[in-house]
């Protein structure tokens, strides 16, 4: 069994929020990025600065309206089945069941796209789910969660960037009443990158 729930980031997540952001890139990504910009952005060197960004957006958010969300499973085991274990074992156990795994994560913000009015709009900046982790409902509840804060912000309509070929994602949110809004970019990764801009209304 496994106690499931989205809580705020706190700063001894930090760890666990790096790993998590890498793990879902490098399985997610996979498919539609080229493999040297991928590894450039889950490699070691990566991985430290990506440490430090989410260590400031934690703890030192520029705005209330900036937040961290993680989806969280507590593992929740009888210890009455193991009597065999004998006390050590059972404290073993007992302690593993107590640990909280983070399973996703998203963060939110006012959106900053110049066409866009940030009084009224915010955007859905990260939206990941530790592969480990997938179709267990963590998805589902992070988006949820997200749209409450940002509803009770007073934001009228969310926006996010998607990679266009990042079909798991745009199915999920598409499934969800999310909508292509026309706008697009497109990064050199090598090669031509298109990603699109996805939007909801929430009011």
């Amino acid at each position: 069994m496994a106690d499931v729930g989205v809580r705020a980031a706190r700063r001894e997540d930090v760890a666990a929020v790096t790993g998590t952001q890498i793990r879902a890139w490098k399985f997610g990504y996979r498919e539609f990025l080229p493999e040297g910009p991928l590894e450039q952005m889950t490699g070691p060197a990566a991985e430290s600065m990506w440490q430090r960004q989410w260590d400031e957006a934690i703890s030192f958010p520029p705005t209330p309206r900036h937040r961290v969300l993680v989806a969280v499973e507590q593992v929740l085991l009888d210890t009455d089945a193991f009597p065999a274990l004998g006390p050590g074992g059972i404290e073993a156990v007992a302690a593993m069941a107590g640990a909280e795994k983070l399973a996703g994560l998203a963060s939110h913000a006012p959106a900053e796209d110049p066409d866009l009015d940030l009084n009224t709009t915010g955007e859905l900046l990260t939206f990941l789910i530790d592969p480990d982790y997938v179709r267990r409902g963590h998805g589902s509840r992070l988006l949820n969660a997200t749209i409450d804060y940002l509803r009770d912000d007073g934001y009228r309509t969310v926006v996010t960037w998607v990679f266009a070929d990042n079909y798991a994602v745009r199915g999920f949110l598409e499934s969800a009443g999310w909508g292509v809004d026309g706008a697009e970019r497109v990064l050199d990764m090598g090669r031509s990158v298109r990603m699109i801009r996805l939007a909801t209304d929430i009011s």
